[in-house]
């Protein structure tokens, strides 16, 4: 065939392998080939963050010798890309008849006959996959620095980042594998969250910091041994002062991600209580000063400092929790967690309506614990980064212990629950 000819192949190109080569090698006989290299954010619509970001990938692929051009791609469709290059050939393995990319592919074929291009689909090489790849990786564990950039990463790639309660390993490991396919699309949380609440419960003392960061940190490290994702650590108020230094460098050595610093003072009570009387709310002046020394003390720019804001908790008005997030973000806090317990997220809206005309403005948090109605996308629409379900994973456990308890105390024996919980022969080969 004519070297004129126009081949274009789509490719994340994060772990290349011999079916890669193949496919272009295949291109390469049929004519000039063209790449279009899945960005980040079009990687991340619908699996896993690349281990390389897309300049990387890219250098890679230009020092192939099949690979004449590289365009970015900036979506998992292709059509795109395809209007603008009308390519006379698209070259994909045979592997996306089925699955998550069958729509893509016949997108691909109707969108070729506009100008009578084909579709060449080699035979699929057997036993070898990125994703097989990956897992084989992501088994033998991950580098703090690795972990710990991921969600600086994510926030850039992906509309809101998706973060879920993680009080022990066995739901570390939840958040790690969990995914749904919904329209195509696999979804999946980014990360966990550690959080002050359920760590208290789970060693049956109450939500006081009764539970030390020693301890707490203690947890982690087995956490840590089993996954790969992102951690963000509730700090609560991030303790005296002068030990702040010690919790971010201790943080950032075991690869959390982040740290969320609320400007309470005092014994603290959980914010979700209805009496408040008795909580005090930090000075503005006391709590940047505080922000100020842990964004001093990190070594990594993408350990985030994270400052929640109690304003609303409290019962202070819009201009409070305004002046008080300007003012954080000025002593170098990277992301604002707006708190509410209000029923619905009116209050947190107003506020981030307010705060987007701001030149302060930055990333949100929002914790729908009460206002569990809201969905993502209307958190998106407002301007919200990050959505911590920060307590879901206990609430769910502990009510289901407590049936089956009751259950054996009734009929004096298990038999009757059996079907109620995971067979033995499963959870017995769950940790491989």
């Amino acid at each position: 065939m004519s070297k004129k000819k126009i081949v274009y192949i789509g490719l994340a190109a994060d772990i290349l392998h011999e079916g890669h080569i193949n496919i272009l090698k295949t291109a390469s006989k049929m004519g000039t080939v063209i790449v279009g290299l899945l960005t980040d954010t079009a990687i991340a619509s619908y699996k896993k963050l690349p281990f390389l970001n897309f300049n990387q990938r890219k250098i890679v692929l230009e020092n192939i010798k099949h690979v004449d051009k590289i365009i970015p791609q900036k979506t998992l469709d292709y059509v795109e890309n395809l209007k603008i290059v009308k390519p006379n050939f698209v070259v994909h393995g045979d592997d996306w008849k089925e699955g998550i990319q069958k729509k893509t592919r016949q997108r691909v074929i109707n969108t070729l006959k506009l100008w009578g291009g084909r579709l060449i689909e080699p035979k699929y090489t057997k036993n070898i996959s990125s994703t097989k790849i990956r897992s084989k990786i992501y088994s033998q564990g991950i580098t703090p620095q690795n972990r710990l950039s991921k969600l600086s990463r994510l926030l850039k790639v992906k509309k809101i980042v998706r973060i879920l309660e993680t009080h022990n390993s066995l739901t570390g490991l939840i958040v790690e594998n969990l995914n749904y396919v919904k329209n195509s699309q696999s979804l999946e949380f980014d990360g966990m969250w550690s959080s002050s609440l359920t760590d208290s419960l789970t060693k049956g003392k109450p939500d006081n910091q009764s539970v030390d960061y020693s301890s707490r940190i203690l947890g982690l490290n087995d956490i840590m041994d089993v996954t790969t994702k992102p951690l963000i650590f509730d700090a609560d108020n991030g303790g005296r002062i002068e030990h702040v230094p010690y919790l971010v460098k201790t943080l950032e050595r075991i690869g959390v991600s982040a740290m969320v610093m609320e400007d309470k003072i005092g014994e603290k009570t959980n914010s979700l209580f209805d009496d408040q009387k008795k909580t005090k709310q930090d000075s503005v002046k006391n709590f940047c000063k505080k922000l100020k020394i842990a964004k001093n003390s990190k070594i990594s720019e993408d350990f985030f400092i994270i400052a929640r804001v109690e304003s609303f908790i409290l019962g202070k008005s819009l201009n409070d929790a305004l002046n008080r997030a300007i003012n954080y973000v000025k002593a170098g806090a990277d992301g604002i967690l707006i708190h509410s317990k209000e029923k619905n997220p009116n209050q947190i809206f107003q506020f981030a309506q307010k705060f987007s005309k701001t030149k302060y403005f930055c990333p949100l948090v929002a914790v729908p614990s009460t206002y569990s109605k809201v969905r993502e996308k209307e958190l998106i629409n407002k301007g919200f980064k990050i959505v911590i379900y920060a307590n879901q994973m206990l609430r769910a456990a502990y009510p289901s212990m407590v049936d089956i308890g009751k259950a054996i105390l009734k009929n004096g024996r298990s038999f009757e629950v059996e079907k109620k919980i995971t067979p033995i022969k499963e959870i017995i080969s769950l940790i491989k």
